[in-house]
């Protein structure tokens, strides 16, 4: 909104023409969604203990766990809400990209508030049976997945692996599940990560960082062609999006850091995930998302391996999943899960990024 309404103005002021640089609006998105969220906190925690939205803990989970039942949850609100406004504010509202994410953000984000009301309703850990909760990602993955494949760019359905600077392989029409489970996948992912006080907080501030770097050097054609990496025009806008969604984490973290004040619930976590993923397929860096949100990965995989195998031997492979619940009750304190998974996501973080310079 300021590129549309001040930009043009240079020829009268000229300091408005720092409007056109994506780096100063990408700034300033994270500023002011960090603000939003920051400034929004109290009132946020206050509504909802005023409302009885309290979090609903696992009757089979960690027995540390039980002293979080009553903590406020759904303050993924107030992480959309920063992001929406910052989004409208400073992204260049004419690129289809701001669209897309817009709709994937609340979209995945309606699925979680559903999911929150009936477990906040019904005074339990139970919202949205399995199959409703994945039909409505399902729903919103694929309306995203058809879109983009209708108004495919040349890159859109070639699949990129990392330190390989062609494509691998033309999906064609398998695109389209491809990108479906891509994003209903990275959504259930940080939903599964979503179980210690600011756990996948830290985590996703570190991905977001990540892809807003990506996004910049995909506009790029320069820097997209010293990498040997798709140059995606109007890509770079993203990263003002990525920034914003840096900023309202960061400022949720404030409120979510142990002992957390407020949960994010799944309207945060669902929302937070799919937009992972679909930012992942803009940018042609869907392996590569793999391995920059390892962690995310390895949460959903313990989850997998689990179930799996406890249906077909009926014994554990973890002593409880996903994964971070397994070393709490090896001893591990709640803290230090938390900072050795951070850790590990910034390690992993670093080997994605170091791609780039190994094809």
């Amino acid at each position: 909104m300021f590129k549309e309404f001040l930009f043009p103005l240079v020829k009268y002021f000229g300091p408005f023409n720092i409007f056109q640089y994506i780096t100063f609006r990408s700034a300033y998105a994270a500023i002011t969604a960090l603000l939003f969220s920051f400034l929004l906190g109290p009132w946020v925690i206050r509504r909802l203990r005023i409302l009885k939205a309290g979090q609903e803990v696992r009757e089979d989970g960690p027995k540390t766990h039980l002293t979080k039942s009553g903590t406020p949850t759904m303050g993924g609100v107030m992480m959309l809400f920063a992001i929406v406004l910052s989004v409208l504010l400073w992204q260049d509202l004419r690129t289809t990209y701001t669209w897309i994410i817009l709709v994937a953000l609340l979209g995945f984000g309606a699925v979680g508030f559903l999911d929150d009301i009936l477990k906040i309703t019904r005074k339990n850990s139970q919202g949205l049976p399995a199959w409703g909760k994945l039909l409505g990602q399902f729903a919103v993955a694929g309306f995203i997945a058809v879109f983009l494949y209708i108004r495919r760019t040349p890159y859109t359905t070639l699949l990129y692996l990392p330190m390989l600077k062609d494509a691998v392989l033309d999906m064609g029409l398998l695109w389209i599940p491809f990108a479906v489970l891509l994003q209903v996948g990275f959504s259930n992912a940080v939903n599964l990560t979503d179980g210690l006080d600011g756990l996948a907080t830290g985590l996703v501030i570190m991905v977001g960082i990540a892809f807003a770097a990506l996004c910049y050097l995909s506009g790029r054609a320069d820097y997209a062609a010293y990498l040997q990496i798709p140059n995606l025009p109007g890509a770079g806008e993203l990263a003002v999006l990525c920034m914003a969604y840096v900023g309202a984490c960061v400022g949720f973290l404030w409120y979510n850091a142990h002992p957390a004040e407020i949960m994010m619930g799944d309207i945060g976590s669902l929302s937070l995930g799919g937009v992972l993923g679909v930012l992942s397929l803009l940018v042609k860096k869907e392996a590569l998302l793999i391995i920059i949100g390892g962690v995310f990965v390895m949460e959903a995989a313990s989850v997998m391996i689990q179930v799996t195998y406890y249906k077909l031997t009926k014994k554990r492979v973890f002593l409880m999943s996903p994964l971070h619940h397994h070393f709490e009750l090896k001893g591990w304190s709640e803290i230090k899960v938390v900072v050795r998974f951070w850790i590990l996501g910034g390690l992993f973080l670093i080997v994605g990024l170091s791609t780039l310079k190994i094809q």
